[in-house]
Order: structure tokens, then C-alpha cells, then sequence
């Protein structure tokens, strides 16, 4: 038996190789298993807290209080926005103190990348974004996008430039729709044209050969490397003055849909100066981009309005102008400047009247007009300008129209010295 057992052993031609690595294999204790848990558990934990913070924080920023509109003023030389140094018209004698009102139908949507950065889902994704995505203002071509964005609509102020774009709400419900995108890449590039021609500096400027420039630098941008469809109107107010001496403020009025510039006198509680709608038909203005056979060369509206030393100039969009008839405009910029005159408005906001400012004030006149145009859009049993311009078409429509409300007031002023 042993001889047969040892002739079995030795038939192998060779020994069975080892291998090269094994496995070695460690029990851990229970209570190092519970640890490496738990720290996985907090990790995760702040993960999920930080993008609910971040989440909080962009709509906060977004929201809009439901009692009154969202207000703002016109940004200094050191804002983010303001006018560069190289081109900023500062010897010009005339200029605009500024400020806005907004009120949003349905709250704005978030820009898609690469004009915003998403966060990122982990710290050790090695196309990670946090170092960015904490940053909740969108960009294009490096720079922060100018303007402010409310539902789809976008306006921006500034002391040189002012302007109103409604983007076309129903672009929301396309694929790749984004109808505020268009129209804040509109104004940022119409107001980077503006700036880069020195807002005409010591010749006449060219609004619509800006707004040209702009529309087809939005076109390149939204289409690479994501496309991303819209449609907006525009309207925009450039101060600059005659060259004359000594010289007075003239205004170029440039206009391109159903938004609307519109020039107030109020020591007379006069309009010296109201642009036209532009419809292809009822309830469909002209407009840029996606689609749409409109091009600022072809069919923008360009005037040229000689204005005066405290005249009010308006950029409105179709939310307030569909609601509100002119004379009511009016009615309202006059008595809101009496009440903010008398300190009113400075003690309603805690604030000493010595401490408020010209834009303040414009931006309280804009509060007053957008305030009054919710309060018609959101009647369905109020008249309207919307309600008769339908029934001029045979519509059976009654009451204001829901709409996002936006509206610039800018007041002309002397520059000291």
C-alpha cells in the first residue's frame, strides 16, 4: 500500500506552481466596522446638507416677495456690471440715475450649463465643479452675464443704458426652450456693444448696429456646445447729448416687439414720447431668435428724442403696458415721486430721508408701476389695454393679463462739475 501510494506521488511530471499573490483575508472587529459606517453616514449626511443649502440659497435669490415687487438700483463703478473704465462715458454731462421693479409670473428657471455649473455629485469626482458651482451667477465667454432675469423676461440699468426684454414664455415648454437665456444674452451683449462704442462718445451712436451685434453673438452662444431655443423682444434707452453749446440730453430710443420706451415729463404730467408695438398679429410680436424671420437690421425702430433735465424715461415690458393705459403711467410716476419726495417711502423703510438716493427714488417710482399693473393682471374681471385690443380682434377676453412685469425708470440728470 505504501509502495503503491508513493508511485502515485511521484507520477506528477512537477510540482503544482504557487501562485504569485493570495489573498489575505482580516476579520475586523464589530466596533471598526460600526466606525467606518458611521463616518460614510456623515459624509453622505453633508453631502446631502451642503446641496440643500445650495439649493435654499439659489432660491432665495430667485423668489420673489408676494406682497410687492423685487426692486433695484442701477450698479456704481464698483459693481460687477458696471461700466468698464476704458469705455464708461463719465465726461458726458447728462447721464441716468436708474432702478427697476420686477414681478415674475412663475419663478425663473436655472440657466443650463456651461452658463452655470452644476454641483457636483462627490468632492473626489475628478470633473468635480464645487470650486464654481458655489457661485450661483451664470456666465458667457468668461464674464458674468449683465442684466437681471425675471420669469422670462430680463432688464438691465445702468447710468448710460437701460433696457426691458420679454422672452417669449412658451418656449418653456419646448425641449432645449429657454426663452430668458435669450433674452439676458441679448441685453448682456447689446449693453458690452454699447459699451465697446463708447455709447457713442464724441459721434452719434448706433443702437441698432449694437443690438445687430448682439443678436448674432447670442445665436453663436447658444449654440455651441449645447443648443438651447428662444425667442425675445427687445427695447432699450441710450442717453448721451447734442454736442451742442452748451448741450442738452438726447435719448435714442430703440425698439424691436411689444415692449415699450416711453418718455415722461412730470413737472407737466405730459408723454413727449411713446415707441409702437410691432405684431405680426394678435398676441404675437416681432422677436429674435429661434425660428423667427425678425432681424434688428431689417425691422428694430430706432428715434431720436430730445429730452430734458428731470424727464423720466421708462423701459417697460408688455406685463405692465397691457395693463395699464398710459394716463395711469403717468398718474402713478407723478404721485409716486410726490410721496417719496416727502420722505414717505424713507420712513416706511426705516431709512433717514437725507440717506436716499435718485435711484432709490426710480426705483420706488418702478415699484409704484409695477405694483399697479399686478394688481389689473391678476383681476379677471378688470379692463384693460389687453382686453380691448382683443375685443378689437373679435376675442371674448375680459379682465388683465397674468404676465411676468418688468419695468426700468431712469431719470436724466446733470453731472456736476
Amino acid at each position: 500500500m505504501h509502495a503503491v501510494r508513493h508511485a502515485l506521488l511521484c507520477s506528477h511530471p512537477s510540482p503544482i506552481p504557487r501562485a504569485p499573490f493570495v489573498f489575505q483575508c482580516v476579520l475586523l472587529p464589530s466596533t471598526c466596522c460600526r466606525q467606518f459606517s458611521s463616518r460614510l453616514r456623515v459624509r453622505q449626511q453633508q453631502q446631502v446638507q451642503q446641496k440643500k443649502e445650495q439649493q435654499d440659497e439659489q432660491q432665495r435669490q430667485h423668489e420673489v416677495r408676494e406682497d410687492e415687487p423685487a426692486t433695484g438700483t442701477a450698479p456704481t463703478s464698483s459693481g460687477a456690471e458696471a461700466v468698464s473704465p476704458k469705455t464708461s462715458s463719465s465726461r458726458a454731462p447728462f447721464y441716468f440715475e436708474a432702478g427697476y421693479a420686477l414681478f415674475a409670473k412663475r419663478r425663473s428657471r436655472p440657466f443650463p450649463p456651461p452658463f452655470l455649473s452644476v454641483p457636483s455629485g462627490s468632492f473626489s469626482d475628478p470633473l468635480s465643479t464645487h470650486d464654481r458651482s458655489r457661485d450661483r451667477r451664470p456666465r458667457v465667454n468668461g464674464e458674468l452675464i449683465r442684466g437681471v432675469t425675471n420669469g422670462d423676461d430680463a432688464v438691465y440699468a445702468s447710468e448710460n443704458f437701460i433696457c426691458a426684454n420679454d422672452g417669449v414664455g412658451a418656449w418653456a415648454t419646448r425641449e432645449k426652450g429657454h426663452a430668458a437665456l435669450w433674452a439676458r444674452l441679448i441685453i448682456h451683449f447689446w449693453a458690452l456693444e454699447a459699451e465697446k462704442d463708447g455709447f457713442g462718445g464724441d459721434r452719434e451712436p448706433h443702437p441698432v448696429a449694437y443690438l445687430q451685434r448682439a443678436y448674432e453673438q447670442t445665436k453663436q452662444a447658444t449654440a455651441e456646445p449645447n443648443e438651447w431655443f428662444g425667442t425675445t423682444t427687445a427695447s432699450s434707452a441710450l442717453i448721451t447729448y447734442d454736442h451742442q453749446n452748451p448741450p442738452h440730453p438726447v435719448v435714442y430710443a430703440t425698439q424691436l416687439g411689444d415692449s415699450q420706451i416711453m418718455v415722461l415729463r412730470p413737472r407737466n404730467r405730459q408723454i413727449i414720447y411713446k415707441s409702437k408695438e410691432q405684431w405680426h398679429w394678435f398676441d404675437c410680436p416681432r422677436q429674435l431668435g429661434t425660428n423667427s424671420p425678425d432681424t434688428p437690421e431689417k425691422d428694430a425702430v430706432m428715434d431720436r428724442v430730445e429730452i430734458e433735465v428731470d424727464d423720466i424715461v421708462l423701459a417697460m415690458t408688455d406685463g405692465v403696458i397691457d395693463n395699464l393705459w398710459d394716463h395711469e403711467v403717468v398718474e402713478i410716476c407723478v404721485e409716486s415721486l410726490s410721496k417719496f419726495q416727502k420722505g414717505g417711502e424713507a420712513v416706511l423703510h426705516g431709512k433717514d430721508p437725507g440717506e436716499m438716493t435718485y435711484s432709490d427714488e426710480m426705483s420706488f417710482v418702478a415699484q409704484e408701476i409695477a405694483k399697479a399693473a399686478r394688481v389689473i393682471a391678476t383681476d379677471p374681471f378688470a379692463e384693460s389695454p389687453y382686453m380691448e385690443k382683443a375685443i378689437e380682434e373679435g376675442l371674448s377676453i375680459e379682465g388683465g393679463k397674468m404676465d411676468d412685469i418688468s419695468v426700468v425708470a431712469a431719470q436724466c440728470k446733470r453731472r456736476k462739475g
